[in-house]
């Protein structure tokens, strides 16, 4: 056998190496996707976990998001009931209680609803006139109502003359308020 001269030993070693540089390149890539691979699932690692634990804990959530929504329906107007009939309810609800309580309601009006953080919020607003101890009866009675009626403001007046053998008699404007849940 012929024996391979110093140039042909540094020609084929050249070759080798120009043959190796692809795979080289190659491996390079590869070690680089690889990591970046593994960059993508250290973050999405964490949002995994949490998922898991929400879907282990959807009998949970779902039992404490009944209950939430069984407190909320004591407080508020239904979804299945439009804005319009829980202003008229709530309407009556108020005047009821003024009456039976012997005020004499002058006007009563349901105002335009705003959104409020996923609620409607209807306003009324109520004129009456009575006696003092009436309107005290009356505003006793409201906060015990269900769904709730906020009292946003009152405007309390003295009507008429004072005399030693009559009560004072007063008119009394209530800016009142009720929530609606948003129909989904």
């Amino acid at each position: 056998m012929k024996q391979l001269s110093r140039q042909d030993m540094i020609l084929m070693a050249l070759t080798v190496v120009v043959l190796l540089i692809p795979f080289l390149m190659l491996g390079a890539w590869l070690l680089d996707k690889t990591a970046q691979a593994q960059s993508q699932l250290d973050k999405l690692e964490p949002r995994f976990a949490r998922i898991l634990g929400i879907q282990r804990s959807e009998d949970k959530l779902d039992s404490g998001l009944k209950v939430v929504n069984e407190r909320i329906s004591a407080f508020v107007f239904p979804d299945e009931m439009d804005a319009t009939q829980a202003g008229n309810a709530a309407q009556q609800s108020v005047r009821s209680v003024l009456t039976t309580a012997g005020m004499a309601v002058v006007s009563s009006q349901v105002l335009p609803t705003k959104t409020d953080q996923g609620f409607e919020r209807i306003s009324l607003s109520v004129r009456a006139e009575g006696e003092l101890i009436h309107l005290q009866a009356a505003l006793a009675v409201l906060p015990s109502l269900t769904p709730v009626i906020l009292v946003d403001g009152i405007n309390i007046q003295v009507t008429g003359r004072q005399t030693a053998d009559k009560p004072q008699r007063l008119a009394a404007e209530l800016k009142l308020s009720v929530l609606h849940r948003k129909p989904a």
